[in-house]
């Protein structure tokens, strides 16, 4: 029997058409990008305060600046042990009728009752709009902001599921084609709806096909380079996703309004459909579905693409897999190290996802110049792919894994207490974390394969990065409603998760140069697999032909 993986031997393992198709897929993670952290700038919160027309009377006859009436009309409250201008509350007084003067020094109202903002808000956002300057999403329904992040992530956890099954009923190919299309159509659907409650409702199915076809896509083009290259295509594949990060900013400055910015994040997924005639069906899904005829007709054309020539192996060949065992739930958790993994990586999914959102989204309250302050934190994921591909095969994967998540932590509780007055040295140690949970948010996808036996590979990784979704709920209400107790609280929160996910991953085992495991024995006696393993190495050193070491010896000593 030949398998795929013997056929990539001469069809090329990353060919001038594996390459061809990597670039295309690499797209795919650029608009994820947009979708997934696009809140910072579609749900931008700016300064605001009541609307009240007798006050914009009177700015207008007295010669007020924007400034002065703020300062004169506006009381003032202790949010987080500074007194400032309130957004919530304005005076309960007739601007019209009562007899005040138009001294711009003081209005002694301070003894005047206050009341919530009865005819709306106003907004310093010179132009702009984002969606909570246009539903009013303040005060006492800002927490309606969270939803649109909550909302999104429910859509990933079911998405990434069921897509993930259909993929493996009807193909990758077909899945990535078909989630882009729900992906334009619930796109556009965002832009144009009428009301918060529908946008959340599309923003739901949108996440729904968005995670779906970017693992999709993340599926394809593994399963069709050859081993050694997995890693490497997997890790930059995702670091496209940091491109994405880079040019988010960029587009949300030129444009103004979030509704045509979500425009713009869109139209990617409907230009995708045009990989129909680009990428092909993966041979191994095909293999598996015991259609050889159509997975050698792909091989083939791989080969040809890449200049090499198939043997007559290729008529003998089979699925790799085609006898595996059934994978259920408890196969996760019924032993005890398998229980110690799934545990493990499920919160470090958890964590990864947690702080990760929270770091980019916390760019959004900070109060500076967001754009900015995302493109620099932008800037920072970039070395992470690049220190993960140096560190695992010279250091492992354990201890640049915890070390990640421990710097991110350390970087966050030591972020919360630099004061404001040093900006800089707060963004250098900010930016440290960022790079610390973007290597940890990496790492777990591959760590998390390497720790499961095959049969159950698929089914691990799975249900582990359901936390990621999960976590991805929590996130935005973690931020945005700790921060208004502290600013800083929610650091302190992320670090502590990030601390703790470090510490466990201390309690995994190394896996660099280790065989993938096969069955669940390999990962309770790890130390007989090496012993069979080596058995097996001596069984085939035996095997050798005795011809071999005879013609080896010098001539002269015959």
């Amino acid at each position: 029997m030949t398998t795929f993986d013997d056929i990539l031997e001469e069809a090329g393992k990353f060919g001038r058409c594996q390459k061809r198709i990597f670039a295309l897929l690499c797209m795919v993670s650029m608009p994820w990008a947009g979708v997934y952290v696009g809140i910072v700038f579609q749900g931008f919160t700016p300064d605001h305060w009541c609307r009240d027309p007798g006050v914009a009377e009177r700015r207008r006859a007295c010669g007020w600046s924007l400034a002065d009436s703020r300062r004169l009309t506006l009381p003032r409250v202790n949010s987080s042990g500074v007194l400032q201008h309130s957004s919530c509350e304005q005076y309960e007084v007739d601007w019209n009728t009562t007899a005040l003067t138009c001294d711009s020094v003081e209005l002694e109202l301070s003894k005047t009752p206050t009341t919530a903002c009865r005819d709306g808000w106003e907004y310093d956002y010179e132009g702009r709009q984002s969606f909570v300057t246009e539903f009013d999403l303040v005060c006492s329904d800002g927490w309606l902001v969270d939803m649109y992040q909550a909302t999104l992530n429910v859509g990933f956890l079911v998405g990434s599921i069921a897509i993930g099954y259909l993929a493996d009923r009807f193909g990758r190919k077909m899945s990535f084609l078909m989630s882009n299309l729900l992906n334009g159509i619930a796109g556009i659907l965002v832009a144009v709806a009428p009301n918060y409650v529908s946008l959340l409702v599309f923003r739901t199915f949108y996440g729904f096909g968005v995670k779906g076809g970017w693992v999709a896509g993340y599926v394809l083009i593994t399963e069709i380079v050859g081993v050694e290259y997995r890693r490497t295509v997997g890790v930059l594949y995702q670091m496209f996703f940091s491109v994405g990060i880079l040019l988010l900013p960029l587009l949300a400055y030129f444009i103004t309004d979030w509704r045509w910015l979500q425009v713009v994040i869109t139209a990617p997924y409907i230009i995708f459909l045009s990989y129909y005639w680009f990428i092909p069906e993966s041979p191994r899904w095909l293999l598996s579905q015991n259609n050889s005829t159509k997975a050698v007709e792909i091989t083939e054309a791989m080969a040809k693409e890449n200049k090499m020539t198939l043997s007559k192996n290729i008529e003998t060949l089979k699925d790799d897999n085609a006898d595996s065992t059934t994978a259920s739930f408890m196969d996760l958790i019924r032993t005890p190290k398998m229980r110690k993994h799934t545990l493990i990586l499920s919160y470090n999914w958890f964590t990864s996802a947690v702080v990760y959102q929270g770091l980019i989204m916390r760019l959004g309250i900070l109060g500076g110049n967001v754009y900015i302050d995302f493109l620099i934190s932008g800037l920072v994921e970039f070395p992470a792919a690049f220190l993960i591909l140096f560190t695992i095969e010279r250091i492992g994967r354990r201890y640049p894994f915890a070390a990640a998540n421990i710097v991110a932590g350390a970087s966050c509780f030591i972020t919360a207490f630099i004061p404001e007055s040093m900006f800089w040295f707060k963004t250098v140690v900010a930016c440290i974390g960022r790079l610390g949970i973007t290597m940890a948010f990496e790492m777990v996808v591959f760590v998390n394969t390497e720790l499961y036996p095959t049969f159950v590979r698929n089914l691990g990784v799975s249900v582990c990065s359901t936390l990621c979704d999960v976590g991805g709920i929590v996130a935005p209400f973690l931020l945005y409603r700790l921060a208004v107790i502290w600013l800083e609280l929610p650091l302190i929160i992320f670090g502590s998760l990030a601390f703790v996910a470090g510490g466990l991953v201390l309690l995994l085992p190394e896996t660099r140069g280790v065989p993938l495991p096969d069955t669940i024995d390999d990962i309770e006696f790890p130390e007989r697999a090496k012993e069979n393993a080596a058995l097996k190495n001596q069984q085939l050193t035996n095997l050798l032909p005795t011809s071999n070491v005879t013609t080896n010896k010098d001539p002269a000593t015959v």
